[in-house]
């Protein structure tokens, strides 16, 4: 077995070696290293010995490909919230809100400043959450302190009360940071194993990969009314034109895939989590939105700033340490591609049977 990155575009995959990265990215370069790892997968799990030769090229291009992807993803994602508080809020004042954590205390806070619309298009919500903190110097008894980023998400808010009782629109990115983890995700169907393990089941919500908005309301009797406005919701060419997009099915409506209604006690979450969770198809992407009562956000809130996104991660973490253990090459996967992207300088991993040639 060799399996090898090619050096030029290659065709379309047949349907059974098409990666889902493939289809929401179709970037050549992050296509042809996910082709070249899966079919190098599907040969290893079957007990074949060869080499693995990837191109230093490649991997470079694939990493600028990626983070591109989820730039286009971001764009996207608030296009959609734009249209909607249009939509839901009339006019509308737009904040971001990081929580930060004293590197040496871990204390945690949160702040909030104005953002302009073209701060928020041509900026990852990372980037603005890392600029925030950037501007700030926390004095402590031994001296100043450094803050990290925790969470940070981008918040359309009205500036007069609204006809639906709508508090707020928020985005989030749970799209994963580490290029690497992703990858190994994607080609190990990490979902998938979740579900099927029954020990594993309650974690589920941990690996999912989707761009999110959130609909603040201000009861659960709002929440129903918000939500029947969505599933009847027709966005104008004219406010489409505005952001430059096309006038077209795929973008002058929501196309409900699935809808679940967690605000009835019975299906509440055991967290005490609660909201119409939808996953809605825009723009031939896929999105969640939650219309949540303003209480049970409020919790969540200090919840997160109390506990932190970094549980959320560390638990996703855990997650694919157990499947580790139990599919020893998806632990391989995963050390391979940390290692090719992260510090190719460094002691390679090493699995039975394979040879991996890296090359210029």
């Amino acid at each position: 077995m060799t399996a090898t990155a090619p050096q030029r575009t290659p065709p379309a995959p047949t349907s059974a070696e098409r990666s889902p990265l493939w289809m929401v990215s179709q970037a050549p370069a992050l296509n042809e290293l996910v082709l070249a790892l899966e079919r190098a997968r599907g040969e290893l799990a079957h007990g074949e010995n060869g080499r693995l030769v990837l191109s230093r090229a490649v991997l470079a291009k694939a990493r600028a490909e990626f983070g591109a992807m989820i730039r286009r993803g971001e764009q996207d994602l608030h296009a959609l919230a734009g249209l909607l508080a249009q939509e839901l809020l009339g006019t509308y004042a737009l904040r971001s809100s990081a929580i930060g954590e004293i590197e040496r205390t871990r204390e945690r806070f949160t702040i909030t400043v104005d953002v302009s619309e073209e701060e928020v298009v041509n900026s990852t919500d990372l980037d603005l959450g890392t600029r925030i903190l950037a501007r700030l110097a926390i004095a402590e008894q031994r001296g100043w302190a450094r803050a990290s980023l925790v969470s940070n998400v981008v918040e359309y808010e009205p500036t007069e009360p609204t006809a639906l009782n709508a508090y707020r629109i928020l985005t989030r990115i749970k799209a994963e940071e580490e290029i690497w983890n992703k990858v190994v995700d994607e080609l190990f169907d990490l979902d998938a194993i979740v579900l099927k393990d029954k020990q594993l089941q309650h974690l589920s919500r941990y690996v999912k990969d989707v761009f999110g908005i959130k609909v603040v309301v201000g009861n659960e009797e709002d929440a129903y009314r918000l939500q029947a406005r969505l599933t009847e919701l027709r966005f104008s060419s004219e406010r489409l034109a505005g952001r430059g997009l096309p006038a077209d099915g795929a973008h002058d409506r929501l196309e409900f895939v699935e809808s679940k209604d967690y605000l009835q006690r019975p299906s509440r979450k055991q967290s005490g989590w609660s909201a119409l969770k939808s996953v809605v198809r825009w723009g031939e992407r896929t999105f969640e939105i939650q219309v949540q009562p303003l209480s049970n956000f409020l919790h969540e809130r200090e919840r997160l700033t109390r506990e932190s996104h970094a549980s959320f991660k560390s638990t996703r973490d855990r997650v694919r340490d157990e499947v580790a253990q139990r599919v020893p090459l998806f632990g391989f996967y995963r050390a391979l591609l940390r290692w090719l992207f992260l510090d190719p300088s460094s002691e390679r991993p090493v699995h039975e049977g394979v040879d991996i040639v890296l090359v210029d």
